[in-house]
């Protein structure tokens, strides 16, 4: 090889050792500016601002008629009319034709006993009756015939043609008919009670609805036996428990502290646990003349001003006594806050909703003043917001809650 070709081929160590260290000068250079905005960035969002420690309350669904109510007390749903249906006679139960649930009206046929034995004795004294009637029938014309023998002996004994002996006898024909009339007739009228006794006692077999309402329990079925008394054993005495639902009213308890504050006819609302969101206008209708020593409280009965379907007795029951009835507009519930929770940001109403660990600074519109609660428009119920919130409160802030 030629030797300017060899002194081609060496290395310039001078070269070698500059060109590395400007390359990591520059690797460095783009570090320091990804770590320097990447703090920055950190630092836009919040990261190294410490958390702003807040109370926190809930939006609520407010009626109007919280902001007059005088009084609240609780109870039950209860029929004023209810009875528990059961037969005079003692048999065992052939039919029942109702369950839980099903409506009766007055005079409907609820449940039957065995009914052959009095059935039997009906047939007989209806057999009697008509016999007794025959009786009559037969004795009436036997007086018609003895009446105008009479007659005809009477005349004859009157102008001496006939002996006085015939006419004595035609006179005694005549009072035995007129007499076997008279003991056909009471036959017949005794023959008749004994029929009605004998519909009646048919009549007791068959259960009817004392009035109309809707079976609450069903006590016996088919096959047991029923007595009045229910003394003999695995005997039944109701067959089933009756409620008027037109009755329906709730008790409720009043401290006696409290009982000047009510009075009959006093308007209310109830609202039932079964049936959270609905409201029901109600109306004081007696107030119980005596005390319950044990608990200090008297019974309140409100009726229900709507009926509705959906009440059933034995529910439990809230009642909020009114300082005066609702109007139209104050039956359907309005949401608001705590007057504490809003803040005047710009010019503009807002509250801070609780999203996390952060807060959304949201505008609202205000309403009436519901009571201690603020209506507003713009949220919605059961969402958090921050209570009495600070100045350097912003959009996106972080929080925690404070401690209780």
């Amino acid at each position: 090889m030629p030797q300017e070709e060899l002194g081609k081929l060496r290395i310039d160590k001078q070269q070698a050792v500059k060109r590395p260290a400007r390359r990591n000068r520059v690797v460095m250079l783009i570090v320091l500016l990804v770590v320097v905005s990447g703090v920055a960035l950190l630092a836009v969002q919040g990261v190294f601002t410490p958390a702003v420690e807040v109370e926190t309350a809930t939006v609520s669904l407010v009626y109007p008629s919280q902001t007059f109510t005088l009084l609240n007390a609780s109870g039950y749903v209860v029929a004023q009319r209810k009875a528990a249906v059961a037969s005079k006679a003692t048999g065992r139960l052939e039919w029942l034709g109702v369950e839980e649930g099903s409506r009766v009206k007055a005079g409907d046929v609820l449940a039957r006993l065995e009914n052959r034995d009095v059935t039997a004795s009906r047939d007989q004294v209806a057999a009697a009756l008509v016999t007794s009637r025959s009786t009559l029938d037969e004795a009436k014309a036997e007086l018609q015939d003895a009446t105008l023998n009479y007659k005809r002996q009477k005349e004859l004994v009157s102008q001496g043609i006939t002996a006085r002996a015939e006419y004595d006898s035609a006179e005694a024909r005549y009072r035995r008919a007129k007499a076997a009339v008279a003991g056909a007739t009471s036959a017949i009228t005794g023959a008749e009670a004994a029929l009605r006794g004998a519909d009646v006692a048919i009549e007791y077999t068959l259960i009817r609805a004392p009035f109309d309402g809707v079976v609450l329990t069903k006590s016996a079925d088919v096959g047991d036996i029923v007595t009045p008394l229910g003394a003999a054993a695995n005997a039944k005495a109701a067959v089933v428990t009756l409620a008027d639902m037109e009755s329906l009213m709730v008790e409720a308890d009043v401290s006696e502290a409290n009982l000047q504050k009510v009075k009959v006819g006093q308007p209310c609302e109830v609202l039932l646990d079964a049936l959270p969101d609905a409201r029901f206008r109600g109306v004081v209708h007696t107030v119980v003349p005596t005390a319950d020593r044990s608990k200090a409280t008297v019974m309140v009965k409100v009726r229900f001003v709507d009926k509705d379907r959906r009440i059933l007795p034995e529910m439990s029951a809230k009642v909020a006594f009114l300082d005066r009835p609702v109007k139209s507009g104050e039956q359907k519930p309005r949401i608001a806050v705590n007057p504490a929770a809003l803040s005047t940001r710009d010019g503009r109403t807002v509250v801070f909703k609780v999203a996390g660990k952060r807060v959304v600074e949201t505008q609202v519109g205000l309403g009436a003043q519901l009571g201690e609660m603020r209506e507003v428009t713009g949220i919605n119920a059961g969402e958090k917001i921050v209570l009495k919130p600070l100045e350097r409160l912003r959009n996106d802030s972080k929080i925690r809650a404070a401690e209780k």
